[in-house]
């Protein structure tokens, strides 16, 4: 499969592939979600900018994964991010210019942004990079959320509802899906990524980058409720976690401890409150 990497990469590829069945096999065209890394500089008023992180992910809202990471983290407030940009370092090649973003802060970061975050992450772990246990278990913390939380019938409605909004899903069913939703069911903001914590970095990004906050009545995801996913839905300050899969013990711990609302398995039948 050969790639066009004269223009900035879209959020699919399409390959050929052999499809066996039992009638027979077949060739025909497929499409692939995009995986590609993603380095994220952080810089403010005099300091240059210097790399946090390094992530695989699907291209597509780069700036908003980007921002709502650098929330998640404890390493930005909201109201502190000035400005996101591909980066135009001379030492890059084209190439690498549409995988690099910095971000600028309007003053120094609220923690050390040194080693620890100066990492790589998959596309499937959202903690990867800290030194310790003790590292991933000290949350940042948003304001806690006293709006209205959505009704166990909003909850169940929320999973086809996120689904409706999958297109990338729908062509390569190789992507997952976060959305940020009112207690009444009103989807605000929906995006996919190959990394499930990716995608919520996407949408907190979102409302961050387009100055409003990131808190809402609940956060919708399209698989289970890990515990890197619940420490995202904290820092953000939302006010209940809605999974389409199950929770494991330390995402149920923490959201309990935090006084976060816990939901899994999700769908138009049934759904399990966990915290």
């Amino acid at each position: 499969m050969t790639l066009d990497r004269a223009r900035r990469p879209g959020p699919t590829v399409r390959t050929r592939v052999r499809e066996a069945g039992v009638a027979g096999e077949r060739e025909r065209e497929d499409r692939l979600a995009t995986e590609e890394p993603l380095e994220v500089r952080l810089t403010w008023p005099g300091a240059p900018a210097r790399r946090v992180w390094v992530t695989m992910r699907t291209p597509g809202h780069d700036f908003e994964l980007a921002a709502g990471w650098l929330v998640h983290e404890g390493l930005a407030s909201p109201s502190s991010v000035a400005g996101v940009a591909y980066c135009t370092d001379v030492a890059l090649t084209p190439d690498q210019e549409l995988n690099v973003v910095t971000v600028t802060i309007a003053g120094p970061p609220l923690r050390d942004p040194g080693h620890r975050h100066a990492g790589s992450g998959s596309s499937a772990c959202g903690v990867c990079g800290k030194d310790s246990v003790g590292d991933s278990l000290a949350s940042p913390r948003g304001p806690s959320w006293t709006g209205a939380l959505p009704s166990p019938d909003v909850v169940r409605a929320l999973p086809e509802a996120l689904r409706s909004g999958q297109a990338v899903f729908a062509r390569t069913g190789g992507v997952h899906a976060a959305g940020l939703a009112t207690a009444t069911g009103e989807l605000l903001v929906v995006r996919e990524d190959v990394g499930r914590h990716n995608a919520v970095d996407k949408v907190t990004g979102a409302r961050v980058l387009a100055g409003l906050p990131p808190a809402e009545a609940c956060l919708v995801v399209s698989g289970r409720a890990g515990f890197e996913l619940v420490q995202k839905a904290v820092a953000a300050g939302v006010g209940s976690l809605v999974a389409v899969g199950a929770p494991t013990s330390l995402s149920v711990a923490l959201a309990t401890e935090a006084g976060l609302v816990l939901y899994g398995f999700a769908s138009a039948d049934r759904c399990v409150r966990y915290a």
